[in-house]
């Protein structure tokens, strides 16, 4: 059986670190298992992108990845979209992907870390802070260390698919180190005692 998020893990690990052979071919593996999956259909285009020329390539990642957990049927389109419509011209790309990070982060309703962990404070407890604000907040990461303490936060709560997100949604910002993996494995080993 396929470990679906150790799959998407590694390939974004490939990825990041520009083996994009590697990556495609772990990428295609997850779109022929999961052709349902429209997400993993977008990276394959983005390793073609990216053999030809990189900067692109990890732009358009970088968009993507933080997109698609804000709205994922419009970060495929446009996605989709700059890829077809690229013609060449690297300053008129480059120029889209500016305005894209610009109006993304605009538009995402965020609470930053700090502000996070007072309402923590004033409302006694992890689970009941984050559960005030998990569908209609986002809570806006700015450092590893914050990322780490917010990650292992989530695990220890019990929100196992919101960590999961958080990590496949930023892990290529703070390079991969042997944390993530922790992370990953604790949510693995607490998958595999609920199916038991």
């Amino acid at each position: 059986m396929i470990n679906e998020s150790k799959l998407v893990e590694k390939a974004h690990s490939y990825f990041v670190n520009q083996n994009y052979t590697e990556a495609l071919f772990l990428y295609s593996q997850l779109s022929s298992n999961f052709p349902h999956n429209k997400e993993y259909q977008i990276y394959p285009l983005l390793c073609d992108i990216a053999t030809e020329d990189n900067e692109k390539g990890q732009s358009l990642f970088d968009y993507f990845s933080v997109e698609k957990d804000t709205n994922l049927e419009h970060a495929i389109k446009y996605t989709q979209d700059i890829i077809s419509a690229y013609d060449g011209d690297s300053d008129k790309l480059m120029n889209i992907m500016k305005d894209i990070s610009v109006q993304t982060q605009e538009s995402l309703e965020a609470i930053n870390y700090d502000d996070f962990n007072k309402l923590i404070n004033s409302r006694g407890s992890f689970r009941t802070a984050y559960e005030d604000i998990m569908f209609s907040t986002k809570v806006a990461i700015s450092s590893k260390e914050q990322f780490f303490e917010f990650v292992q936060q989530l695990i220890d709560n019990d929100f196992d698919s919101t960590a999961y997100k958080y990590l496949d949604g930023y892990n290529q910002f703070f390079t991969y180190d042997s944390k993530i993996e922790d992370f990953y494995k604790r949510l693995e080993i607490k998958n595999d005692n609920i199916n038991q």
